[in-house]
């Protein structure tokens, strides 16, 4: 599972890592981004790479009200490629999700203990997303993404047995292209995230409540 992440590199790294064209949103630094909330996703439009907004938490064709982006925040690696949800985005409709890290929880009895994760080189890393434009039935239009997650690493299993797909950087261009719709050549870009390249540890349990938002969410504690 991916349920928060952070964000809070400049506009300008995230811009040169992600070789976007066109900014269309001004992202500001969140360090406890939480489901609902609008993020920032890189999408191709078949000839240059927009940053866009996107409401967290996504909306299928079929949905009939907005509240069902709450429980689809993360998509899941071994089936979204034919699950009834996601299917067609997996197929068309692919995007990049900018974080610098993210965050998951080990449950100790009733405790909950927070670790975040991020690069070891510390560059924002591209999390693999699908997106859509939701239409209600009164005509409003709702940018919405979820987050694909596979098997937990050696270094992420003993908190938690899943995470998000990163995309390595030489993957962002295959991943976003908009006339790729093999599904063959798509699935094996989600698997886990190579261990030694990342590095985990303990952070505040502040970040437990997302109104928590702070750059000390980050910071290391024994």
């Amino acid at each position: 599972m991916c349920g928060r992440f952070d964000v809070h590199s400049a506009i300008d790294i995230i811009t040169k890592i992600f070789q976007i064209d066109i900014v269309n949103i001004d992202l500001k630094p969140g360090y406890n981004v939480a489901p609902s909330q609008a993020i920032g996703i890189v999408i191709n439009n078949g000839s240059q790479n927009l940053l866009i907004s996107s409401r967290r938490g996504f909306l299928p064709f079929w949905a009939k009200e907005k509240k069902t982006e709450y429980s689809m925040i993360n998509a899941r690696a071994q089936t979204v490629a034919s699950n009834r949800s996601y299917k067609d985005a997996f197929v068309n409709h692919r995007c990049l999700i900018p974080a610098d890290g993210f965050y998951e929880w080990l449950k100790q009895d009733k405790i909950k203990i927070p670790y975040y994760t991020r690069l070891k080189s510390k560059i924002p890393m591209g999390l693999a997303g699908l997106y859509n434009t939701w239409k209600s039935p009164e005509g409003e239009e709702v940018p919405s993404c979820t987050i694909i997650t596979t098997d937990a690493n050696s270094l992420m299993a003993p908190i938690h047995n899943r995470m998000p797909v990163i995309l390595h950087k030489d993957d962002f261009r295959l991943w976003m292209d908009p006339a790729e719709h093999d599904k063959e050549v798509l699935r094996p870009l989600l698997k886990p995230f190579p261990s030694e390249e990342l590095e985990t540890y303990r952070v505040t349990t502040k970040v437990n409540s997302f109104k928590y938002d702070h750059p000390d969410d980050i910071e290391p504690i024994p």
